[in-house]
């Protein structure tokens, strides 16, 4: 039975954006091989550390939402393990709470880009 997971990701701030492109495909496509479905997948971009890893003090965050068999899990975090491009990783599985507060997350998230700007109100010149 596939259980529901969320795995985030922190590649190194070195990378091109062709490169970061090109990790995030290889664990898209292993989680696929591995009878995995992707549910959602997130770009967070370049952000801060809290604290410096391997001296670098951003990164680029990465969220891949999936469906797995739970012995899968252990195969991907080897796999980030071996990767010199991931500086930190963590896969939690996520419980029927969990789903449908990501559920409603992306929901709310493609609500708020299908909105169009408000354009503040110029004050007015006297």
């Amino acid at each position: 039975m596939l259980k529901q997971y969320e795995t985030v990701f922190i590649a190194t701030p070195v990378l091109s954006e062709a490169q970061m492109k090109e990790a995030v495909a290889k664990y898209v496509n292993l989680i696929k091989s591995n009878g995995g479905e992707i549910v959602y997948e997130e770009d967070w971009g370049l952000k801060q550390l809290a604290y410096p890893i391997q001296h670098k003090t951003s990164g680029f965050y990465y969220l891949i939402e999936f469906k797995a068999d739970p012995q899968f899990i252990n195969t991907l975090e080897v796999q980030y393990h071996r990767d010199e491009r991931i500086i930190r990783y963590i896969t939690v599985a996520l419980d029927k709470h969990a789903v449908a507060y990501a559920e409603h997350r992306r929901q709310m998230r493609a609500a708020k880009a299908a909105a169009p700007a408000v354009e503040p109100k110029a004050a007015e010149e006297e």
